[in-house]
């Protein structure tokens, strides 16, 4: 909104107007327009919750600590929504494929969680919205994203196709045409752009198109489901969420200023993607909620983001690496969420494999997701295939590791567009 305001202004002359299309600007103001709003406000949001009576239920898993959270609000998804949406709303534009796109994302998923925390609240069914329905919803945001990037005119991208040193040493890229593509980039390969359509060479001809972006559609849907049931997983213990996905944050907006930059998108060798920058701002807007919220979420927690903001989070991260055609970095920098998913998948299938062998199920980790895994003593009397730590660790110190741990993989993430 503000975008075509000073747009305008720029135009009649008016002093500084010219500052909002510096995207460095609008990136560092929403940044901080977020911040604001979630820790100014959120005291505010938390004390609604409160007088509402939206707190967590705690079921006692023997986690030390866990009771003492009961009653905690629930649902503060909501401040990390509102933070993002304000800055983007002001300070985007609004025009642009990829912000309706994301803006989509974030009310879409937005509004699943709550739903969900809806539910488990104030209608007393601790389950929530099941678990096929979550997976229809989240099935059909990925295929508004892929369709949308297939049909949208303004969905292109430009490869570089060859780079060239001179003999003075100066390097010269040629770029190909302005085209829609379903490549995406592979990390610590040299060729890095892999192409789904060489997933459909058998397919005849004049089918191959479609056949491709039907693959390229899959490919959304598995991301978004993937990803926001990871976050939503890993939200279990204070701050662990929201600072992992800060970091997460940060490394999207990298990766989406160097692919809308053309010179460093040649420098890199990675596609260049005309209208991407816009992307940075709303990566901005989401560090800034997401550090906002660590604020009132970091141990001891005063509220708790609910699917409300877990599933939101991870739909965001998906849609934007999708976006940006980097979601097979994801299993990287989203490090964290792949190794607590996978947990609970290893958890889940091991138990069900040795009760069908032995009649007696028996557990890969004292307790899944991998978080709680550390919260349990080695002693505790689990039957595990993996019992250390032998002594249970505070779920601070735990925290603070996990999230050390998500600040290497981004860097790591980074590092991959250099090192293939």
């Amino acid at each position: 909104m503000l975008f075509n305001l000073f747009d305008y202004l720029k135009e009649q002359h008016f002093p500084g107007a010219g500052m909002f299309h510096y995207v460095s600007f609008r990136s560092a103001v929403a940044l901080m327009l977020a911040l604001f709003i979630s820790i100014f406000i959120g005291k505010s949001i938390i004390d609604w919750l409160q007088k509402k009576q939206i707190g967590e239920t705690i079921r006692d898993l023997g986690l030390e600590g866990q009771l003492q959270k009961k009653g905690t609000p629930t649902m503060g998804g909501i401040l990390i929504i509102v933070s993002i949406l304000v800055p983007v709303l002001l300070l985007t534009r609004l025009s642009n494929t990829y912000i309706i796109l994301m803006v989509i994302t974030t009310l879409w998923l937005g509004l699943l969680g709550f739903i969900d925390d809806y539910t488990k609240v104030f209608l007393k069914h601790k389950e929530g919205v099941s678990g096929k329905a979550k997976i229809v919803a989240q099935v059909g945001l990925g295929l508004i994203v892929g369709l949308t990037l297939y049909l949208s005119p303004t969905a292109v991208m430009r490869e570089n196709v060859r780079v060239e040193k001179t003999s003075d040493g100066i390097e010269t890229v040629t770029y190909s045409p302005t085209v829609k593509s379903t490549q995406t980039t592979v990390p610590f390969f040299k060729n890095n752009n892999l192409d789904y359509r060489s997933f459909v060479q058998w397919v005849p001809v004049k089918y191959r198109t479609a056949a491709t972006w039907a693959i390229f559609v899959l490919m959304a849907i598995l991301v978004v489901t993937a990803v926001s049931n990871g976050a939503n997983l890993t939200d279990g213990l204070d701050g662990l969420t929201s600072g992992c996905s800060a970091t997460i944050g940060v490394g999207l907006g990298v990766l989406a200023y160097l692919s809308s930059h053309i010179e460093f998108a040649s420098y890199l060798n990675i596609m260049y993607i005309p209208g991407g920058e816009e992307l940075v701002v709303f990566a901005c807007a989401f560090i800034g909620a997401c550090i906002g919220f660590l604020w009132y979420n970091a141990f001891p927690a005063q509220v708790f983001m609910g699917d409300t903001g877990s599933l939101t989070i991870g739909g965001i991260i998906a849609v934007f690496a999708i976006i940006i055609h980097k979601e097979l970095l994801l299993p990287i920098l989203c490090g964290i969420f792949f190794v607590e998913s996978l947990s609970v998948i290893a958890q889940t299938l091991y138990f069900k494999w040795t009760k069908r062998r032995t009649g007696n199920g028996k557990r890969v980790f004292k307790m899944a997701p991998l978080h709680h895994h550390f919260q349990k003593a080695g002693n505790a009397g689990i039957e595990a295939l993996l019992q250390r730590p032998m002594e249970a660790l505070p779920e601070s110190k735990i925290t603070i590791r996990f999230t050390l741990i998500g600040i290497l993989l981004a860097v790591l993430t980074l590092v991959t567009l250099k090192v293939r």
